[in-house]
């Protein structure tokens, strides 16, 4: 979101959250927000404004308003005047403290909306930033279905009719979670995680060919549907090519890039008779093992070569034994 959007709209959007309500500055809800963060202007209340943050919302706790209140009444309304003639956004008084006289007024005549919450300070700064990456997060749209399957959130891709959808239903009847069928919403935050959505409109939907379109919150309860879930594994689907060689091991870890993060990706080639519900299981299975340090084929590796070893010094010493005798 390039333009950001306007402080009505964070208005609205966190009205009940951070239990805002506007008491100056009206006419500027129009104002654009274009950052994810949030700004507590000590410095600049102290008139210090070089490197000054002025296109993020402006939080006023209990220290930058005790410290107004024990100003001269001219170098405050001063200090106020420069502080909103820096063309901030917006500005938010916390713990239901009452903003200073002089806020309000310039904050009128500036068009500067200023609005009162009952919060503690941080907990403000912490809800309010949270909700402005949440909003301002890189939004990617993958044509992919994606399902928790034993905790894991788990993006299924391949081509249009691979089976992506019947192996999602599958998945579902026996007790895991649709998030998303068709197209998912991955959003990128600023913690590096990429949280994926559905469509709104199509929420709790499956398209499946043959029987068309089904609700699966209406067919198997709520409990096999959510709304968000991190994505940690991409299994890809494709059509078994007989003379394509596919990996039989396991050794070597393979990855799926989206925006810039390397995904754990297992390609799962698809013919009649597989079970690729069950395919699927165990690869989130596996790869829950893998984060907590358990590898199957690099540990079986490392066994084989133990036993090798072990081998060769046995025939070693039985060379040797015989030499000497």
């Amino acid at each position: 979101m390039s333009k950001g959007f306007t402080v009505e709209e964070f208005f609205q959007k966190t009205r009940d959250s951070l239990q805002l309500r506007l008491v100056a500055g009206f006419g500027g809800l129009k104002r654009r927000i274009k950052v994810a963060e949030v700004n507590r202007p000590g410095l600049a209340l102290a008139g210090y404004f070089d490197y000054f943050a002025r296109r993020r919302v402006q939080v006023l706790g209990k220290v930058e308003l005790i410290y107004l209140k024990n100003m001269d009444p001219q170098l405050r309304r001063s200090r106020i005047i420069e502080l909103l003639d820096q063309d901030v956004p917006c500005c938010i008084v916390s713990r239901q403290m009452l903003p200073p006289t002089e806020l309000v007024e310039e904050a009128e005549k500036k068009e500067i909306p200023v609005f009162r919450s009952p919060l503690v300070t941080m907990i403000l700064v912490n809800k309010a930033t949270l909700f402005l990456e949440d909003i301002f997060a890189a939004v990617l749209a993958v044509s992919a279905d994606l399902v928790e399957v034993f905790g894991v959130g788990v993006l299924i891709r391949g081509e249009s009719g691979v089976g992506k959808s019947e192996c999602a239903l599958s998945l579902i009847e026996r007790g895991h979670r649709l998030i998303s069928d068709d197209v998912v919403r991955v959003r990128y935050t600023a913690g590096g995680r990429l949280l994926g959505t559905g469509d709104p409109l199509l929420k709790h939907h499956l398209e499946v060919r043959g029987l068309g379109i089904i609700n699966i919150q209406t067919l198997f309860g709520a409990s096999c549907v959510m709304q968000e879930k991190e994505v940690e594994l991409v299994v890809s689907l494709e059509d078994w090519k007989s003379e394509k060689e596919y990996d039989r091991l396991g050794m070597d870890e393979q990855f799926y890039r989206l925006f810039d993060v390397d995904l754990p990706h297992v390609l799962v080639p698809v013919r009649p008779g597989r079970d690729l519900a069950l395919l699927v299981e165990v690869a989130a299975l596996n790869q829950r093992l893998r984060k907590m340090g358990y590898h199957a084929s690099r540990d079986l590796n490392q066994e084989l070569i133990e036993q090798m070893r072990k081998k060769t010094v046995h025939r070693t010493s039985n060379i040797v034994h015989r030499k000497e005798s």
